[in-house]
This record gives C-alpha cells, structure tokens and sequence, in this order.
C-alpha cells in the first residue's frame, strides 16, 4: 500500500541548537511503499550519515545489515549498526545508508543523505537550497571550468 506524500512543508527549528545548525523535518521508511515516519533532525553537514534512533528504525522493520566504527567528536571510539533506509525529503525520495543511534546520539540528516538530494545548506537562512549535480568525470579528458 502506498502512502500518499505529506502535504506538511517541512519546519526549520533553532529550538535547543547551537549557531548555524537547525533541525529540518524529513521522513524515513524501510521501503518506498513505507510506512512513513516523520523526522526532525539536526542538519549535520560534519556527520557523513544520517543516525536515526533504534527504536524508530526498529518499529519500521529496517534491520542492520553492517556494523560501523565512528570517532566521535569527544575523541570516543564508538560502533553502531547501520542499514539502508528509505528517505522522503521534499516529496522526494532517495535511499541512502543510516546508522541505528543508541540513546545518547543525536539525531542527524548527514552530509552523503543531502548530497544524494543535490542540497546544500544554507545556515544563515536555516534551510536546504538546490545545488547543482556535477559529473564526477568527462570523456573528453583534461580539467575544463566550469562557468
């Protein structure tokens, strides 16, 4: 059964945050008939991945598939188990690699998820802004500017 897309725009919050960082609203699944479970995440340009809780993840049937060793920013070695989810951003979707966060870890639409989604971040507005794809190479060789 599919979900139809939520008619909710997604909400910048600076509620409980440091400068430069908001939270935005984005929606997980384990597949993309879902069910959908809305998210407000913190928009974490330093954090590759995005971390969602376990439990969260768990009552969408999404089930680790590797375990991962993160550094943390207090210098602490840490693993945690991540899967593949699906992710509905703007009425968009992507499937993109999510670690299970334990209950201390925050949760963090990361940097690969909003690459996926050719965003960037724009702090000073508190938003997601388009982004243009680049192509990783070209066939007619040597480096070329791009206007």
């Amino acid at each position: 059964m599919k979900q139809a897309p939520s008619k909710r725009r997604p909400r910048a919050s600076r509620k409980g945050t440091k400068v430069g960082t908001f939270r935005y609203r984005f929606e997980i699944a384990a597949a993309v008939d879902g069910p959908f479970q809305a998210i407000d995440g913190l928009v974490d340009t330093g954090s590759l991945y995005t971390w969602i809780p376990r439990p969260t993840l768990a009552a969408l049937g999404v089930k680790p598939t590797e375990r991962l060793e993160f550094l943390m920013a207090n210098g602490e070695r840490v693993y945690r188990d991540a899967a593949e989810v699906v992710i509905r951003l703007d009425n968009r979707f992507r499937h993109s690699i999510c670690v299970f966060g334990d209950g201390k870890d925050l949760i963090l639409l990361g940097a690969l998820t909003l690459e996926q989604f050719t965003l960037a971040v724009d702090p000073a507005n508190e938003r997601l802004v388009p982004m243009p794809a680049i192509p990783a190479a070209s066939t007619e060789g040597g480096a070329r500017t791009i206007k």
